[in-house]
């Protein structure tokens, strides 16, 4: 018979989910990538939401075909525009077109022919996020696009079938659970074959696909200027922007990461004049920072390797003093204040390695002249409001220029608080602003109110740009530095000591603690260092380590192995039978317990089921498909009895030829009500025939004879 339309319901639903769900785990991919504009994301987010609650039931409403054409339309001629003039790139306009097309089409699929376009859609969806995205999440929701392109596919094929017209017997038995599991097999075999294949391929298209999008992540302020209030802008993110990673023992010490030196200000931004950098050569991936006075100098020195993620941003990160570098570049630049940078910043993001003296109290120091041209430079102010002038005076006092700079260091730490919050509008005058209405602020505004009030005490000061010491991650062995760490501070000269830092900012209270996020932060920083090694930089040169990492690993378990299995050699004889007579009797319960599961669990386990089924039938709960177990039940008991039900009959069959007797008469009634119930689908047959198994099972007929 035909199948009826509530036995291809289920079929149905999980097509209309699984689709779902495709089209969701590529928006999500592309999504997590950070290249999907705001409006875009809602839009699409709240077109996915709709298409549940319509596939739920919960909404009820039908757009005309006609409204989708237009509208794609109507969007085809508005991509030119976005391509032109809002987005200025391919990627990002194409993006934007295709999350269109999948609200359309989603909100108005019916047909076939719709629901292969939702399909197109998705695949273009999840191949854009390769594209755009280079992180850990990335993996996630291809995994999940992966198990739901399975299950729409295996349904597709199901609703094909049952469109034809074809004659089928059976209604979908648990149809959910079987094309679940169906699907997490298809999806874990497909995981398995192609893992090795993965990682047997070097990543060689990964090159031309970076000519078509940037995947650098945009980092204001550590280029030749900054505005204030930038860095409470990167304080609001989380993104990592840096690991660094210590050679051998060393302290724990909280350490800043010394990016650019910036002399000028004019009010609102400092910033370095241009053509002010000197340029040093890299002669086979060295080059010397310091001076050979200076590298001469006893004292205390540590090496470290830093990973600057792909940021739009071609500044170098140092702690301390540094001395040497190690690096794959041609040449890097030097500007006015010791800051340094790349000439051609990698898409990949930039790795070295440096050494840095950081001393201590008892090292001498080291006689230092400031040229008059540079001390003058380092002094020079804009027009500024008097109040600032005359609050630095008063603040520093009559006492000697290194007094007077931690006066007013202290004083900016004490009397000033911090926050992460920004201005609701512009002020015309932000430095008098911060230090005599608002009163708090992020710490560009706490260094530039120090420079600022160092230079008109006439000490040279310039502000300095770069991060705080991040988080030790243990399982990295790597120091992680988020945006979050972002800092400014200040430099002041100070004679016989030369450039000396100082931090007027004062300690951020709501720093994240170490609490659950902060630890699982931690596990998705580790996983994402993986996948960026393993995964997105995965050339011919990891290839090779891994080969010999694993041909290593062999050749060691190998011979612990050998060691091992000859340790258990002379230890079996020294003991000799001892040991076997000791456990002996332990042995043989345990093998007798293994051999018993193996011949009787099976049968046991599906009398277990039987008897669950049993008691579930037994309580009025009676499916369509449970008219082959009471059946089965029927014939059991006959089998008990001497009768035997040929595998060539029909169950009808088998009634008919049955001897005249009042079990012939059951046998019959429970038949008729089998079809009823399998076929029928009348679920009081199911009742019915387990009240005549119990009459059947109870009863005892005499004068039967065997088939």
């Amino acid at each position: 018979m035909r199948r009826s339309a509530s036995a291809a319901q289920p079929v149905e639903q999980f097509f209309q989910y699984s689709l779902l769900g495709l089209l969701a785990s590529g928006y999500f991919a592309v999504l997590g990538s950070g290249y999907l504009d705001l409006p875009t994301a809602l839009l699409a987010g709240a077109g996915l939401i709709a298409r549940g609650l319509l596939v739920a039931g919960v909404l009820q409403w039908e757009l005309s075909a006609s409204w989708a054409n237009a509208a794609t339309i109507a969007y085809m001629g508005f991509y030119p525009i976005d391509y032109l003039y809002l987005s200025r790139e391919f990627i990002p306009a194409t993006v934007h077109l295709i999350f269109f097309l999948a609200v359309v089409r989603i909100l108005t699929a019916r047909t076939n022919r719709d629901y292969f376009f939702v399909k197109v859609i998705a695949f273009l969806e999840l191949l854009a996020a390769t594209l755009l995205s280079s992180s850990m999440n990335f993996f996630v929701f291809l995994i999940l696009f992966v198990i739901f392109g399975v299950a729409t596919f295996c349904c597709s094929e199901i609703r094909r079938s049952a469109q034809s017209g074809r004659r089928i017997a059976a209604s979908p038995v648990r149809f959910h659970r079987r094309l679940a599991a169906l699907t997490a097999g298809v999806t874990a075999g497909i995981v398995l074959m192609t893992a090795g294949l993965f990682f047997m391929l070097p990543r060689t298209a990964r090159a031309a696909f970076r000519t078509l999008v940037s995947q650098r992540y945009h980092l204001p302020g550590f280029a030749n200027e900054i505005q204030l209030g930038q860095t409470g802008v990167i304080r609001q993110e989380s993104t990592p922007v840096m690991h660094v990673r210590f050679e051998g023992p060393h302290d724990r010490t909280p350490r800043k990461w010394r990016g650019a030196a910036l002399t000028q200000f004019d009010g609102t931004r400092w910033y370095n004049p241009p053509g002010t950098s000197e340029i040093i050569r890299i002669r086979k991936g060295h080059a010397w920072l310091a001076n050979a006075s200076q590298t001469s100098r006893k004292g205390k020195r540590i090496t470290y390797e830093v990973r600057i993620g792909a940021l739009d941003s071609d500044a170098l990160f140092f702690t301390a003093l540094p001395e040497s570098l190690y690096i794959s570049a041609l040449s890097i630049f030097r500007s006015v204040g010791d800051g340094y940078r790349t000439a051609f910043p990698s898409s990949e993001g930039t790795r070295y390695a440096a050494t840095s003296y950081v001393g201590d109290a008892s090292d001498p120091v080291m006689p230092v002249s400031l040229p008059e041209q540079t001390r003058n430079e380092h002094l020079l102010l804009p027009v500024i409001n008097r109040r600032i002038l005359e609050l630095a005076t008063s603040v520093a006092g009559p006492a000697a220029p290194a007094e007077q700079a931690r006066a007013i260091e202290k004083y900016l730490r004490t009397q000033y608080g911090y926050t992460t919050e920004l201005l609701s509008a512009p002020v015309k005058d932000p430095l008098a602003h911060f230090l005599f209405e608002r009163k708090k602020g992020h710490c560009e505004y706490f260094a530039s109110a120090m420079a600022v009030m160092l230079r008109a005490i006439h000490i040279p000061s310039r502000v300095v740009t770069g991060f705080q010491s991040g988080v030790y991650n243990p399982l990295t062995g790597w120091y992680v530095v988020r945006s979050s760490d972002a800092h400014s501070w200040v430099e002041a000269y100070l004679p016989g000591r030369g450039w000396t830092s100082f931090d007027p900012t004062p300690p951020d209270t709501s720093a994240a603690g170490t609490g659950f996020w902060s630890q699982w932060a931690l596990y998705m920083d580790a996983a994402d260092m993986f996948w960026q090694q393993w995964v997105m930089n995965y050339d011919l040169d990891h290839q090779l380590a891994l080969a010999s990492r694993v041909e290593q690993s062999s050749r060691a378990l190998n011979n612990n192995w050998l060691q091992k299995v000859g340790r258990q050699l002379r230890s079996f004889t020294q003991e000799g039978w001892r040991s076997a007579e000791r456990y002996a009797a332990a042995g043989v319960l345990l093998v007798l317990a293994i051999g018993i599961a193996i011949w009787f669990g099976p049968r046991w386990w599906r009398a277990l089921i039987a008897r669950r089924h049993v008691r579930r039938l037994s309580r009025g709960q009676v499916g369509v498909s449970d008219a082959s177990l009471l059946y089965a039940r029927m014939l059991e008991i006959l089998r008990r009895r001497g009768f035997e039900k040929p595998a060539w009959l029909t169950p009808a069959e088998f009634a008919r030829i049955l001897p005249p007797s009042p079990m012939a008469a059951a046998v019959s009634n429970i038949t008729t009500l089998y079809n009823d119930l399998r076929y029928a689908q009348k679920t009081d047959a199911g009742v019915r025939m387990i009240e005549l198994l119990k009459e059947l099972e109870a009863a005892r007929w005499q004068g039967e004879t065997r088939l």
